[in-house]
């Protein structure tokens, strides 16, 4: 099975964490359900990938709730050989001065279209390794930065080495999405490296300019404290370093091994996830160029069944070219999208029943909102004025469905989880409220697609992309959000959606714009703007949103600006 991938130059892709599967739970959120489109599109455009990531045995974690809204982390724990194929190959790292084995699965995604990627999940858990180098590969990011650390060995320096051992000698480019695999950098310096006696004194044994000719990053994150960094203490005692120490620290920072610093001296091309974080990155780090290139989600897995048959019928061609969406405006008919969107709506009103017991109503317009649980996602905005919010839905009636995840180590996380179960008791007379537990890949296709207004409200400029709204565009729903991340490119006022505030508002001052898009713009267009109103609204998500922000565009300029050079 493996062989039929290792005739043709590939891209070798590294990521912490890939959503492949609802089954699969290899992902936490955004970075990982990228990283899964990313393949998926690969696997659309025929462009030649192998995708490298971790096992993650015991995955992220299962979200339970109790009655107060309290979050109670359970093992997610799944059986590899039944989605993936174990591979003979074993290669070693030295972790803590001892040897760590490392084997791989393979797991073959298969497009719509017929395509096919390979994903190399790395796995510890084998008999040669001591039980607590085993688990290495169980807990996605679980444990402490010495846990985390010695992950990041196996993915970055393991998955260069498996990539070799399996036949996948003719890698194009490295592609580090995140500087969660940076290390890989580390490896690649030691294979090109020049033999001690043919240099003069203080010449590099590293060929630096090979390695980056063959290292491409994507940063995500938007504020330096965000970054992966180790102490150099640390660093001595688990990883023995496959180069100089003098070099790391020029490399990865003098003070500490600051992984995204590693990535950026070690890539050649860099790019951030929108417009906007590519210019506050490159304030962050000016010494380097940063490109731009906005992500995208997958059309046919994030386009709900009816919406699909709509485009099928009426702009075929649509998931291989999205680009065809635009034509949204004058080929599809408006009972056509009203009647998909209605069938889309109708399956999130059961899922919410059945999951939560909170009864929606089908004539009234849901707000749906759901993210990682975490402050500046800010979640509890839409709750800063609880008064003039019940005044709202008593005037123009909504409803609203929430769903996220906190990292089990943020108590503040937690704590808005709580906070939204009070404020969704106490409005319960006036508004109905439901918090899906357990947010994973099927509920977000249900909630972005059966969802009428999709809200976003992160404290700027700390949202790097977002994607949750692009998800919504394909099935027609207008994003009322933040203007930060992928939002100030898609935003026409009125046309696509909504800006709440403007580049610079304070929370104080975002919650009264919030409130007053809502009372004075969005809601009256749902009640009394006819149904041709709100139909105009969706058929510009879909066309002037949906057509640009797919995947497909996404990996078509990463191809062209990155791969191919």
């Amino acid at each position: 099975m493996l062989d039929e991938f290792l005739h043709e130059p590939r891209v070798a892709y590294f990521s912490m964490e890939i959503a492949l599967r609802n089954e699969i739970p290899t992902y936490a959120g955004g970075l990982g359900v990228l990283a899964g489109d990313t393949v998926r599109a690969a696997a659309d455009l025929t462009l030649p990938l192998v995708a490298v990531s971790l096992i993650s045995r015991e995955g992220y974690f299962r979200q339970e709730l109790d009655a107060q809204g309290r979050q109670v982390e359970q093992p997610a724990s799944w059986n590899p050989a039944a989605f993936a194929r174990p591979l003979d190959a074993k290669i070693a790292v030295s972790i803590d001065s001892q040897p760590v084995w490392i084997g791989a699965w393979l797991y073959v995604l298969e497009g719509h279209m017929g395509g096919r990627q390979p994903v190399l999940l790395l796995d510890t858990d084998l008999a040669e390794n001591s039980p607590e180098n085993r688990a290495i590969t169980h807990f996605l990011y679980g444990g402490d930065e010495r846990y985390r650390l010695k992950q990041e060995i196996v993915l970055g320096i393991g998955g260069v080495r498996m990539l070799q051992a399996l036949g996948f000698r003719d890698i194009r480019q490295y592609h580090m999405n995140e500087g969660h695999s940076a290390l890989l950098g580390l490896e690649l310096l030691r294979r090109y490296s020049y033999p001690p006696e043919g240099l003069r004194p203080g010449e590099s044994p590293y060929d630096l300019p090979r390695v980056r000719e063959q290292c491409n990053f994507t940063t995500h994150t938007p504020v330096e404290a965000g970054h992966d960094r180790f102490t150099y203490d640390l660093v001595r005692q688990v990883l023995n370093h496959p180069i100089d120490e003098a070099t790391l620290k020029h490399l990865a920072g003098e003070d500490n091994l600051n992984m995204t610093r590693l990535a950026l001296n070690l890539s050649e091309y860099v790019n951030g996830v929108a417009e906007r974080h590519a210019e506050v990155s490159q304030r962050m780090f000016p010494s380097y160029h940063i490109h731009a290139i906005t992500n995208g989600v997958h059309p046919f897995t994030w386009t709900a069944e009816s919406f699909r048959k709509l485009y099928d019928r009426y702009l075929p061609g649509w998931c291989h070219e999205p680009e065809r969406l635009v034509r949204a405006d004058c080929s599809l008919p408006d009972d056509g999208i009203w009647n998909a969107h209605s069938d889309a709506k109708r399956a999130l009103i059961e899922h919410v029943q059945q999951r939560t017991g909170v009864a929606l109503d089908a004539q009234q317009p849901v707000i749906g909102f759901a993210r990682r649980m975490t402050a500046y996602k800010r979640p509890d905005l839409l709750f800063t004025d609880i008064e003039r919010l019940k005044a709202i839905a008593h005037r123009y009636p909504f409803q609203i469905v929430l769903a996220g995840k906190a990292h089990p180590h943020d108590e503040g996380g937690k704590r808005l989880i709580e906070q939204l179960h009070r404020h969704a008791r106490t409005l319960a007379d006036t508004l109905p409220i439901a918090y899906l537990p357990e947010y994973d890949l099927d509920t977000a296709r249900l909630l972005t697609a059966g969802a009428d207004i999709w809200l976003n409200t992160p404290l700027r400029p700390l949202e790097a992309s977002g994607t949750s709204g692009m998800k919504a565009a394909f099935n027609g729903v207008p994003s009322l959000s933040i203007l930060d991340g992928w939002w100030i490119e898609g935003c026409i006022e009125g046309v696509t959606g909504w800006a709440i505030g403007d580049h610079a508002d304070t929370s104080d001052g975002d919650a009264r714009a919030l409130y007053d898009k809502l009372e004075r713009t969005v809601l009256p267009l749902f009640h009394d703007g006819g149904d041709a109103g709100w139909i105009a609204l969706m058929r510009g998500a879909i066309s002037k949103n949906a057509s640009y922000f797919n995947s497909h565009r996404m990996m078509r300029r990463y191809a062209t600006e990155a791969y191919i050079r």
